[in-house]
């Protein structure tokens, strides 16, 4: 399967998935969503790549992404929802790894960070009165979040990688860390379907990013 082939069955499963958040059918859901993400996988699989810590954290992350989109179908169980936000968790912490093996730590991190924290920081006070038990668990992933952009700009800032490496480390973090919040929102604040229609593409369109990144860095 060549990536036009994935890329074009990933639109169709896409907009399948959207209808079928729409129509609330878990059915559709199960359908469409497990072989959406295993695309982002195959895509990762597919790119050339040599033996490096790189490949095998992205691939590592893009798996426990996986796993956590499976357990986000079933948002409404509190158990099930926390699980997946620690396989998205686990997955962040990966891909900060792998961004900073690669990198180090540069200039443009440091900025990102002072950034990050006032953004982050605002979002957590937007979402606190919501969250009740569950401040720990969302104080954790939104820090592991917005790490995993400060370590992308990090990488970004390296002029030795190409422009388009760069590029899509950086905005498939960030697009990753927007379609978080709407994650975030359509979970504890307002269960609307303009959460999905905004936050499902951006995250997979991240993924997709972040996968055929491997095949550029380093």
């Amino acid at each position: 399967m060549n990536t036009t082939v994935i890329l074009a069955s990933a639109v169709v499963l896409l907009c399948g998935l959207l209808l079928a958040e729409k129509k609330e059918n878990l059915k559709g859901i199960l359908l469409t969503k497990p072989l959406l993400s295993a695309l982002f996988i195959a895509t990762a699989l597919l790119q050339p790549h040599s033996a490096d810590p790189y490949f095998y954290l992205i691939l590592a992350g893009l798996v426990l992404c996986f796993a956590g989109d499976i357990c986000l179908i079933f948002f409404f169980n509190r158990k099930v929802f926390t699980a997946g936000l620690a396989f998205f968790l686990t997955g962040h912490i990966l891909y900060v790894l792998a961004f900073f093996i690669t990198a180090g730590f540069t200039t443009g991190a440091w900025i990102s960070l002072a950034v990050m924290s006032v953004i982050s920081f605002f979002v957590f006070t937007r979402l606190r009165p919501h969250l009740g038990s569950m401040v720990g668990p969302v104080i954790a992933y939104i820090t592991i979040i917005s790490v995993m952009v400060v370590a992308a700009s990090s990488l970004t800032a390296r002029q030795d990688f190409s422009l388009q490496a760069r590029t899509l480390v950086m905005a498939g973090s960030i697009l990753f860390y927007v379609s978080d919040l709407f994650v975030a929102r359509h979970r504890f604040v307002a269960k609307k379907i303009v959460n999905r229609y905004a936050g499902l593409p951006m995250y997979y369109a991240a993924q997709f990013m972040l996968a055929f990144s491997v095949g550029m860095i380093p």
